[in-house]
C-alpha cells in the first residue's frame, strides 16, 4: 500500500511541481508527524496512519492567507485546467503503475490474465441432460440468485456449495425472464482425485459455463509487442474494475463483496508468500483499482475535484467557499461510511470463517 500511495501522491507533487506550484507538504500517511525533513520549499514525511497520504499545497485550503510574492503560485490561482491535470495526475499514476508491471511481465514471456465478468457471473449457459439440474428443471440462461439461505454473487459461489454437497438437497432460487423460481436440485455423487492424490467424493449437478473461461489471457510476441499489449491488459483490467462498480451500484454484485483494509493485508501476504511475481500482479491490480476509484464524481475524492473544476469552468466563476466545504462534509461522511462497511465485511468473513484462504 505504501508503494502505491506514494506512486499517487509522486503524480499529484510532480504535476504540481511543473505547474510552478507551490508544494508546502508531501507526506505518506495521515495524522501526526513520525518524521520530517525540510528540503528546499517543501516537507516530506511520515506521518503516524499509513492508510493514505497528502500532497498539501499553497492555496489549496479555502480562506488560506496568501502572500502577495507567492500569490501567483498558489494552487486556487491556477486556471481550472492546470488544476484538473494536477489533480488527474494522482490516479493517471496508479493506472501508469500498473501498466509498467504488466509490461514487464509480458515481456518476459508470461501472460497477464484478466478476469471476464460476464463469465464470472452465475449464469447457467448450458444444461447437460441426465444430470440433476436437467431433471430439476433449471435451463441455460437462468441466473442462481441463492442457495438455501446464502446469496450466489459469482460461478465460484454456485461451485463451491455443489461440490461439498454430494447427494444432500439444496434449494436454489433462480431468476428466469425478471420472475424468481425455486428449485430443488439433489448433486450427484461423483469419485475423484484430488492434488495430493486421495479420493474424494463431490457434488456435480450437469450445468457448464461457456465462453473461453474466466480469464482473458493476454500474451506478447515479443519485448517490442509488450508495451502494446501492456496498453491492452490495463485497459481491460480497468474496465473490469468500472463494470464491477457497475454491478455494486445496480445489485447485481452483492455489497458484501466490498473488502477493507483487513482483507487487503490478509490477500497482500498471501501474495507476497506465493513469490514476487505474484505480489507484482496483485499490486497491478490494487494500483488501477485505486485509480478508477479515486475518479468517482464523490466529493474529497480526486474525481469530485476535478467534477467541481468542470463546474467553475462551465460557470466562469468559483463555486462559493460554503458550497465546497458542504461537498466535501458530505464526501468526508460519505467515504467514512464505506470504510465502515468495508471494515464490517472484513470482520464477518474472519469470524463467520469466511475469509479466503
Amino acid at each position: 500500500m505504501g508503494i502505491l500511495i506514494l506512486v499517487h501522491e509522486l503524480g499529484h507533487f510532480l504535476v504540481a511541481k511543473v505547474s510552478g506550484v507551490k508544494v508546502l507538504k508531501f507526506s505518506l500517511g495521515f495524522g501526526p508527524k513520525v518524521i520530517g525533513r525540510q528540503i528546499g520549499e517543501t516537507e516530506y514525511m511520515l506521518s503516524a496512519f499509513p492508510l493514505g497520504g497528502y500532497v498539501k499545497m499553497l492555496g489549496e485550503e479555502a480562506g488560506e492567507e496568501l502572500d502577495e510574492a507567492d500569490k501567483e503560485r498558489a494552487f486556487n490561482q491556477q486556471s481550472v485546467t492546470k488544476r484538473i491535470l494536477i489533480v488527474l495526475a494522482g490516479p493517471l499514476f496508479n493506472v501508469f503503475l500498473t501498466y509498467i508491471i504488466f509490461t514487464s511481465v509480458l515481456s518476459m514471456g508470461l501472460p497477464v490474465n484478466v478476469p471476464v465478468l460476464s463469465n464470472i457471473l452465475p449464469v447457467i449457459d448450458e444444461v447437460q441432460e441426465g444430470y440433476p439440474a436437467s431433471e430439476a428443471g433449471l435451463k441455460a440462461g437462468d441466473v442462481v440468485v441463492k442457495i438455501g439461505n446464502k446469496r450466489i454473487d459469482t460461478w465460484f459461489d454456485m461451485v463451491n456449495i455443489v461440490v461439498k454437497n454430494p447427494g444432500r438437497k439444496l434449494d436454489f432460487v433462480v431468476k428466469r425472464d425478471g420472475k424468481l423460481l425455486n428449485l430443488r436440485i439433489i448433486p450427484q455423487s461423483v469419485d475423484e482425485v484430488d492434488p495430493a492424490g486421495t479420493k474424494v467424493v463431490i457434488g456435480r449437478i450437469g450445468v457448464k459455463k461457456l465462453g473461453g473461461g474466466f480469464f482473458e489471457s493476454i500474451q506478447s510476441d515479443s519485448v517490442l509487442d509488450a508495451p502494446v499489449k501492456g496498453v491492452v491488459a490495463t485497459y481491460k483490467m480497468g474496465f473490469f474494475v468500472v463494470d464491477s462498480i457497475k454491478m455494486l451500484i445496480t445489485r447485481q454484485v452483492s455489497l458484501k463483496n466490498i473488502s477493507g483494509p483487513v482483507t487487503i493485508l490478509q490477500e497482500s501476504g498471501k501474495a507476497a508468500s506465493a513469490g514476487l511475481l505474484t505480489y507484482f500482479m496483485f499490486m497491478a491490480l490494487l494500483s488501477v483499482n485505486l485509480g478508477v476509484l479515486n475518479l468517482l464524481p464523490v466529493p474529497i475524492l480526486d474525481g469530485g475535484h476535478i467534477f467541481m473544476f468542470l463546474i467553475e469552468g462551465i460557470k466562469g466563476k468559483p463555486l462559493s467557499e460554503k458550497t465546497i466545504a458542504i461537498t466535501q462534509k458530505i464526501g468526508l461522511a460519505l467515504i467514512l461510511l464505506l470504510m465502515v462497511f468495508a471494515l464490517y465485511n472484513d470482520f464477518v468473513r474472519i469470524f463467520s470463517g469466511n475469509s479466503t484462504s
